[in-house]
């Protein structure tokens, strides 16, 4: 009766004669069906939804990668490894967003501690998808609150790689949708039994879904590509052992075409050179600012350094040591105002330590915090292992009085130091910068990078003072200074009530310093925290104030400004100390062996992959400053890195990955536009359907305004807008997602059981459609049904049949762009049982049609499995056939040998080894035939899983029957 009530009140309301409503109930139905249909994992619509909902400009390669990831329901994950700039984030919310559309909402993101915050905010401002940063405080405090697994949450989770070892257990019994671990290369040596994160991660996710995103995904050796496709799905390839037997030396063509054929399944990658037609790249402009340092900062230098050198400081505590040595020097190279802060805390930690009588704990230990906002590579702080202070013997009370007199000495010099000159040489460069800038046209912007907040400070109040009052602002870890306290509440203030404010004050701040230098400040001074997570393309001016030695953070700081949207070259300044040996050599190997600064690439990532995460090569570093004094050591101690880089970065592992992991062609070019071209066209009917559905249900409830795509609710005056351009700070974005859209479409999607005739009017459409229009002063009988399949996947059909009062039947998708028309209902309709009976007919055999479909796809993905599964098989049997033929020769060779000797002492020594290695061989031989008996008990449980699956359960639902006329 609800559907009777619902025609019939319609019919009463508007009247017969009032033909001003553009869509029908029926129609109604029809497009809320449609639009949250389940859809094959292979089929470009099935992006649609999620595509709505981002807040971004997709690319093909991004499309493409995302339907990668969905292309088979048999698959366990993909590697999405596009090269750094890409958008591999982009194409991970995509996929999330799908999920999330699906209400499959058990979804959890692992990466590096530094980027959880980056991810948190790119899901919420691109993909409007809630998550949520667990870690150990808020772990803890769940389970305080009762709650027996925190992971088990309808937010998205995100949380550091160590935190998902140290919680492995809660992870493995959490039902995850989808498992997506970035910065994957971390995980790289999983195949090493001692490498324990990786291994603990891998056994927590084992069984759910992954995709894994890193653009690194061979770095060193082929075997790292095993260890990645093993996290996946351990039949991709055999056992370590096969592995190595088959791929792990002397490579033939031969070989690395079959590599690339078995990783293609599961690897997709995709090269900036590869998409320049539709990413068009600036290039960068390097320019080096040379300075010498006073004969006092000299000084101060070497003294220092000579400090750093002995064996025993009571100031570092030896499971630090190693870092906070780094960031002495580091700080020793920024600024005398940075080094003379952290002088002081120092003495003000050994003085503590005299006046309690004991060591210092690491709890006690500020120095880190100090330096930066992002030194989590080097020490996580979830892993610092904490000891108990110890009391102090009198030999230690005399060493620490020494070493305060020593570091007051430093101290005293620091703060006679009143001019810094690399900091006097910032204004030359920046004038040379903003000079360049105008030559090119772009806004003089310019983002300086130091590695220290105390250079942060100096630098900020120096430019204040020396023209730049009022125009520069500071980005940093926390923002919390009194400046960037007043531009928070003041973009708050602006904002208020909008969707641009997420509830996340870290994020907001954020968001607001970066508005402030947009629209407001000239400079941006910023700590390494600015170096990930932001986009700064309105900016094309970046100073390396301290230039850090890991080349992948000397890359992402680049990347803020250079990247996808920025318009103008992108000019980039190097501060060096000509007056120090090591800097001039660290510098060299930036910018000569890395390619950095210049060209319009910076650093490929075969280059910038050979060396990890970069840490290790930092610390190589570190070790050189440490332990060389003269010019000749440091000259050989460079020369030796930089044989073993040429090593690592040699031609043949370069064209190692190259053959591996790029597979374009121009037909897969063809193919990423066909994509984009189709899933924008779809993103255009969808939103279209959406505004039709809308304007329908609150046609009563809202003033619609057609050339903006917007329309305000006349209950609380809220306006909502489809265009992404239109969005202001007014307006609130209309997706499919938003809960008035959820409430728009569950008004609709339940059948209509009562008939009625429906008057489309074809003179009221935009366009011509020939078939349509020859259907003009026709009339005939529709009906739509949903056809819902649950086999390898869930997926619903929308089935049309549609005929004339003549007996023709129109082509569904006729029938479709007809349910598009503007209609009005005319009255109650009854329909024949014969015409009843020839409509389930036809609908019938449209299902047949669409199962037959179904299956066929099914096949192909149990082909596809099998496939995998046979070369698995294969493999492990190769493996111990190699290893019994490698013993039948080393046998025969033995056996020769023995022939030879002449002493009967020795003749029976070897008999023995000959009789053990038989042993073995026989022993082998046994392995080989239990192997078999192995590998065909996993393929039968395959097959098991699989004939469940293919149990095709189908449910068909009547949508509604109606009588049609077209005018």
């Amino acid at each position: 009766m609800e559907g009777q009530n619902r025609i019939h009140n319609f019919v009463d309301e508007r009247g017969q004669s009032d033909r001003t409503v553009s869509i029908t109930d029926y129609q109604a139905i029809y497009l809320a069906n449609l639009l949250t249909r389940r859809l094959p994992a292979n089929d470009i619509d099935k992006l649609t939804a999620s595509l709505q909902d981002a807040q971004v400009d997709l690319t093909p390669h991004q499309v493409e990668a995302a339907l990668f990831a969905f292309k088979s329901p048999l698959s366990k994950g993909a590697i999405l490894a596009d090269e750094v700039g890409l958008g591999k984030t982009i194409e991970a919310g995509i996929i999330l967003s799908q999920h999330w559309s699906e209400h499959k909402r058990r979804l959890l993101v692992i990466c590096p501690a530094n980027l959880r915050k980056q991810w948190a905010g790119e899901l919420q401002e691109k993909f409007f998808l809630p998550s949520v940063i667990m870690e150990s405080k808020s772990f803890n405090e769940a389970v305080e609150n009762g709650c027996f697994n925190p992971f088990d949450t309808e937010n998205i989770v995100i949380c550091s790689l160590q935190f998902a070892k140290t919680k492995a257990a809660y992870i493995k019994r959490t039902a995850w949708d989808l498992v997506i671990v970035d910065e994957a290369h971390r995980l790289r040596n999983v195949y090493k039994p001692q490498n324990r994160i990786a291994n603990v991660i891998k056994e927590s996710i084992e069984a759910r879904k992954k995709i894994l995103m890193t653009a690194t995904p061979l770095q060193n050796s082929i075997l790292e590509l095993y260890g990645l496709v093993s996290i996946i799905d351990d039949y991709v390839f055999g056992d370590l052992r096969s592995f190595k037997s088959q791929f792990g030396h002397n490579l033939t063509e031969k070989d690395y075409m079959e590599l690339r054929r078995r990783l293609q399944p599961v690897c997709k990658r995709t090269l900036r050179r590869q998409v320049l037609e539709y990413i068009k790249y600036t290039k960068r402009i390097a320019i080096v600012e040379e300075f010498f340092p006073s004969e006092n900062e000299q000084k101060l230098y070497d003294m220092v350094t000579d400090y750093l050198s002995k064996p025993r400081l009571y100031a570092l505590p030896n499971s630090q040591r190693q870092l906070m040595t780094l960031i002495l020097r580091k700080l020793l190279a920024s600024s005398t105002y940075a080094i003379y802060g952290t002088i002081c805390s120092l003495i003000v930690r050994l003085q503590a330590m005299l006046d309690r009588n004991e060591a210092a704990s690491i709890g006690d230990n500020d120095i880190v915090n100090e330096y930066a906002d992002d030194n989590d590579e080097w020490v996580d702080a979830e892993e610092v292992e904490t000891y108990e202070a110890e009391e102090l013997h009198p030999a230690d009370i005399e060493g620490i009085r020494k070493e305060i007199k020593e570091l007051e000495t430093f101290r005293n010099l620091a703060g006679k130091i009143k001019k810094n000159s690399k900091a006097e040489h910032l204004f030359v460069a920046l004038d040379k910068g903003f000079e360049q800038l105008r030559n090119l046209g772009a806004a003089p912007k310019a983002l300086i990078f130091t590695e220290s907040r105390r250079t942060q400070e100096f630098l900020y109040e120096l430019l204040e003072e020396r023209g730049y009052k009022g125009r520069v602002v500071r980005f940093n870890g926390t923002n919390s200074d009194k400046e960037s306290t007043a531009i928070y509440r003041a973009w708050m203030d602006k904002h208020k009530g909008t969707t641009k404010i997420t509830g996340s004050p870290t994020a907001d701040r954020r968001a607001a310093i970066v508005d402030y230098f947009r629209y407001e400040a000239t400079i941006m001074i910023a700590t390494e925290a600015a170096a990930e997570g932001i986009n700064l393309q309105f900016c094309s001016l970046i100073v390396n104030y301290d230039m850090p030695w890991n080349p992948q953070r000397i890359e992402q700081r680049i990347g803020r400004c250079h990247r996808y949207g920025q318009k103008f070259d992108v000019v980039v300044i190097n501060f060096l100390n000509k007056g120090n040996a090591a800097d001039v050599r660290v510098y060299e190997l930036l910018d000569q062996k890395f390619q950095l600064f210049n060209g319009v690439f910076g650093a490929s990532d075969e280059v910038l992959g050979s060396i990890g995460s970069g840490v290790d090569f930092e610390k190589r570093i570190a070790q050189i400053y440490n332990e060389c004094r003269t010019t000749v050591e440091i000259e050989q101690a460079f020369d030796a890195l930089q044989a073993e880089l040429q090593e690592q970065i040699s031609e043949k592992m370069l064209k190692a990955r190259s053959a591996l992991l790029e597979n374009f062609d121009e037909s897969v070019k063809e193919k990423l536009r066909d994509n984009l071209t189709q899933s924008r066209q779809n993103l255009d009917q969808f939103e279209k359907r959406l505004w039709m559905l809308t304007k329908h249900a609150l046609r009563q409830d809202a003033v619609f305004d057609e050339e903006r795509f917007a329309f305000t609710l006349r209950a609380n005056g809220n306006v909502y807008t489809l265009s992404k351009e239109g969005e202001n700070e007014v307006e609130r974005p209309y997706r499919i997602g938003c809960l008035l859209a959820k409430e728009v479409l569950a008004q609709y999607l339940a059948p209509l059981q009562e008939s009625a005739c429906v008057e489309f009017d074809y003179t009221r459409t935009e366009g011509h459609t020939k078939l349509l229009e020859d259907l003009v002063g026709q009339s005939g009988v529709m009906r739509v049904e949903k056809v819902s399949i649950d086999s390898f996947e869930q997926e619903d059909h929308l089935v049309v049949a549609c005929r004339t009062e003549s007996g023709d039947w129109v082509y569904p998708e006729i029938a479709e762009k007809m349910l598009m028309l503007p209609a009005c209902l005319l009255s109650p309709a009854h329909i024949e049982e014969d015409v009843a009976v020839c409509l389930s007919d036809r609908v019938e055999e449209m299902n047949q049609e669409i199962l037959s479909s179904s299956s066929d796809r099914n096949n192909r993905f149990f082909d596809e499995e099998m496939e995998k599964l046979d070369s698995w098989a294969d493999d492990m049997k190769l493996a111990l056939e190699r290893e019994i033929l490698d013993l039948d020769q080393e046998i025969k060779l033995r056996k020769s040998e023995a022939r030879k000797i002449s002493r009967l002492e020795e003749k029976v020594k070897v008999q023995r080894a000959i009789k053990e290695l038989e042993r073995k061989r026989i022993e082998k031989r046994q392995n080989l035939y239990a192997a078999q008996d192995d590998i065909d008990e996993k393929k039968e449980l395959l097959l098991s899983r699989i004939e469940k699956m293919l149990q095709q359960k189908t449910q068909q639902t009547e949508l509604f029957t109606i009588k049609w006329k077209i005018v």
